[in-house]
């Protein structure tokens, strides 16, 4: 499973011109620094969105533009971007649905993406012709549908959908003259169909023993008859996925904890079925994947919450050399069909994604978009710095903490800031929710509390269970860290999550009486319906997602045990609840009582619903209401 983390470089605003004067007298020297040193400024949520967000990395055809989604519209639509750096065009004019874009077609300049209605999470595969013309190649009502990628031939395609059974997705083959499709393998076994072999011939799949155990299958489409083949016979608990096929079909990579606390990569070849270690590291390795030709290898290494990325060339086994580049982390790498063009985005804390483009050979990059807003000064942001603290039982939390400037010489309030998941992981990036607040006097401190992933799978299990337990002592240990910084105001100390970080952060209101406000965005506060309510498609790992929180029929009563909703009654400080109303994960009754249970009470809560998203804001008008929200709610409860 790939998930592409798309960030930037926004160009510095202030240039610093030298007088060619005479040696400066001292106060020529005081008036230099006041110029080099402007006032800090305070930036509205306005500016900090009026950066653009962009994301994609697909080379045509013929290696002259890159397919990329950009919000500069105020939602996501498909434009490309020409690689000798003439001016970027927009494909679509969507006004209403977040268009996310999958890949060019292999000969020609149609495109495919992916899109949902109001943040309902139920996409479709959709084709755009060259005359602009969209065709919905999944049609009909309930159903979700994802691409998985191209034949070899370059004549056909793959799309999963979960149209003939809800609880588990088809594989479908699909021809790129007329979109006519063939189904190629339908999913009785209920397996998590991850990758096809570039020559059709091939798909593997994963099936799910319990959340620290998982399988590996290999399906012969040439004999859809025969029974998938396991490929990752074991003993004991161990995790598996597969990260893609070699570009010849003849091994599969794939990633196993089998030896150790971490993930590496292996490879089995399929003709031997022999497996053969591929890459291993002291942080889990997150993807592996090649450039069409096979030339290159581009992997990730997910250290400490940020993300290393390597490539190889496959003929040398080496690095490939690259020129000097500005300071950022290399993400999204895509090659040109003959490996001669790299692209890339370079991201920091600071700064928006980049997209960049590199001749292998040259001297230099060049850099193709502008995604930061020029008003804004980049030495004003902060760059977050991973710490670790003790939490109840001397375990070892990380986290990523964020300095507001002016904490230099005055207390600051603080906030702890939790993921989703659980099993997510806050990590190095810029945010523009994050420097906005930050920026607006509010030291944030992203807690990976016990359970989140990327620190190992013993630390990762470490919450099983014992959600709204262990990892709820965690944030309060975080608070009482928060508390020990010098530059902190001991009692003006937030918490804030979304999703199951709205949940922690709910219980945190609800069961502790530790923290002066919460910010539940999305978040789970009674298990019970939520677990009985997850969509069907997720099917494939309902067990898992069971032996880590509880099975609502067997655990029924724990499970209530620890849902803020029915305790509404207990919250005694202020809290701000934000929610899309087409949430199929959270779903907004949730939020509706849990706002009504706090009411009920006398204590304050502010209610904030959004009609038109999900679960996350993917419309930027919504994504800048919700942060001139929050930084109100706190200037009022908080400062």
């Amino acid at each position: 499973m790939i998930k592409t983390i798309l960030f930037s470089l926004i160009s510095s605003v202030f240039l610093l011109l030298q007088s060619c004067s005479p040696a400066p007298t001292a106060s020529d020297t005081a008036a230099t620094d006041a110029i080099k040193k402007p006032a800090f400024r305070t930036y509205s949520a306005e500016e900090f969105y009026k950066t653009t967000s962009v994301f994609g990395s697909s080379i045509n055809h013929d290696g002259t533009k890159v397919l990329v989604s950009n919000d500069a519209t105020g939602i996501f639509n498909a434009y490309e971007i020409p690689l000798d750096g003439s001016a970027i065009k927009q494909l679509t004019q969507s006004t209403l649905e977040s268009i996310y874009v999958n890949s060019w077609f292999p000969k020609d300049d149609r495109f495919i993406y992916t899109a949902d209605k109001g943040g309902d999470e139920l996409d479709h595969v959709f084709v755009q012709e060259t005359d602009g013309k969209a065709v919905d190649l999944t049609p009909g009502e309930g159903l979700k549908a994802n691409f998985v990628g191209w034949h070899a031939d370059d004549q056909h395609f793959y799309i999963i959908s979960n149209e003939r059974n809800p609880q588990f997705f088809d594989l479908y083959q699909y021809k790129t003259a007329d979109y006519s499709r063939q189904l190629v393998y339908q999913n009785a076994d209920g397996l998590d169909l991850a990758s096809v072999s570039p020559d059709g011939n091939w798909v593997v799949g994963s099936k799910v023993n319990s959340n620290a155990d998982s399988d590996l299958y290999l399906i012969d489409l040439k004999n859809p008859a025969l029974n998938p083949l396991l490929i990752t016979p074991h003993e004991g608990d161990v995790s598996h996925n597969a990260y893609t096929f070699s570009t010849d079909s003849q091994t599969l990579v794939y990633a196993t904890n089998q030896n150790g606390e971490f993930v590496e990569a292996w490879q089995y070849e399929l003709s031997s079925k022999k497996h053969q270690p591929v890459l291993k590291a002291d942080w889990d390795v997150s993807f592996v994947y090649f450039s069409k030709d096979g030339k290159y290898r581009i992997s990730g290494v997910n250290a400490d919450a940020q993300t290393k990325l390597t490539i190889v060339d496959t003929q040398t086994g080496k690095d490939i050399s690259l020129p000097s580049m500005p300071d950022g982390d290399l993400r999204g790498v895509n090659f040109s069909n003959d490996s001669s063009t790299m692209v890339f985005y370079l991201n920091s804390d600071t700064s928006p994604s980049n997209l960049y483009v590199y001749r292998l050979g040259d001297d230099k990059v060049t850099r193709l978009t502008n995604t930061g807003n020029p008003d804004i000064d980049e030495s004003f942001l902060v760059t977050g710095e991973v710490v670790r603290f003790a939490s109840f039982d001397g375990v070892s939390i990380p986290g990523i903490l964020y300095k507001p400037k002016e904490a230099v010489d005055k207390k600051v309030p603080a906030l702890v800031w939790i993921h989703g998941g659980p099993g997510g992981q806050s990590r190095k990036g810029y945010s523009a929710l994050i420097q906005h607040l930050v920026n607006n006097g509010y030291a944030i401190l992203q807690i990976n509390n016990r359970g989140s992933s990327g620190y190992g799978k013993t630390f990762f299990h470490l919450d099983d269970k014992r959600h709204g337990q262990d990892d709820l002592q965690d944030v309060v240990y975080c608070k009482q860290y928060l508390q020990s910084l010098a530059w902190v105001q001991n009692e003006n100390i937030g918490v804030i999550g979304g999703s199951y970080g709205g949940y922690l952060t709910m219980a945190a209101m609800t069961f502790t009486k530790e923290f002066k406000v919460g910010i539940n965005i999305f978040g789970v506060t009674n298990w019970v319906r939520t677990l009985k309510s997850i969509p069907p498609y997720w099917e494939s790992f309902r067990k898992s997602l069971y032996d880590e929180l509880g099975d609502p029929e067997q655990d029924g009563e724990r499970l209530h045990s620890i849902s803020p909703v029915f305790f509404g009654h207990n919250v005694t400080s202020p809290v701000l609840v934000v929610q899309g109303a087409n949430d199929p994960r959270v779903l907004k009754i949730e939020s509706d009582e849990m706002v009504e249970a706090i009411r009920s009470s006398g204590t304050y809560v502010d209610y904030l619903v959004f009609d038109d998203e999900g679960h996350g804001f993917s419309k930027k008008d919504n994504r800048i209401a919700a942060s001139n929200k929050f930084v109100s709610f706190l200037d009022s409860y908080l400062k």
